[in-house]
């Protein structure tokens, strides 16, 4: 049964820092840069919800169900975006990551696919999980793609499977990656990032 403790991942660029409230003004100031939480489809809070949200994913992580960390931009310092492990089903060694957002500036770059490394190196190679999950939202085109672009498998969808920030119901489209597939996910992803020079 996997255990969720708390802990930096760093490689490829950027470190992975457990969240903390702490990080409430900076992740404040990120989520603030291009105002994506206009975006009805993402999980990036209003710059004057963060610390609620920060609360909310602590609670997650102390109830047992969620592992969140700030994502922080090794070469300027800066804090620059979110992600977690959510939905975690100890039992079933089965984490998804999700919750993943970033400043605009950041978006297709190195930094989403060096997180994504290094939560699935962790996800498989320390806590042993058996599959890594991830969904996005119906309407999350870019998303969608992007996930697809990591090496995950579409599992399938689930119709007014849950409900969106302004209360409109969402598709959930669901991926996934089995332990078996996480060496050719691996090397993928590595050969991803030595083309962006990392």
């Amino acid at each position: 049964m996997i255990m969720l403790e708390p802990r930096a991942l760093e490689g490829y660029g950027v470190r992975l820092e457990p969240m903390s409230h702490d990080h409430v003004d900076a992740l404040a100031a990120a989520a603030a840069d291009g105002e994506q939480w206009r975006l009805f489809f993402t999980f990036v809070p209003r710059p004057d919800e963060v610390s609620a949200y920060v609360d909310h994913a602590l609670e997650g992580h102390a109830a047992g169900h969620m592992l969140p960390w700030v994502v922080r931009e090794l070469e300027s310092g800066e804090l620059v975006g979110s992600s977690r492990y959510h939905d975690v089903v100890a039992a079933a060694d089965r984490v998804e990551i999700g919750y993943t957002w970033y400043r605009p500036r950041c978006q297709r770059t190195h930094v989403n696919t060096a997180c994504k490394l290094l939560l699935l190196e962790y996800a498989f190679d320390v806590l042993g999980c058996g599959v890594v999950g991830l969904r996005t939202d119906g309407l999350n085109f870019r998303s969608q793609r992007a996930i697809e672009g990591i090496g995950a498998k579409r599992d399938g969808v689930l119709r007014n499977h849950s409900v969106r920030r302004d209360g409109s119901v969402r598709d959930d489209v669901m991926y996934s990656i089995l332990a078996h597939e996480w060496p050719g996910v691996r090397k993928h992803l590595e050969t991803r990032l030595w083309r962006h020079g990392r």
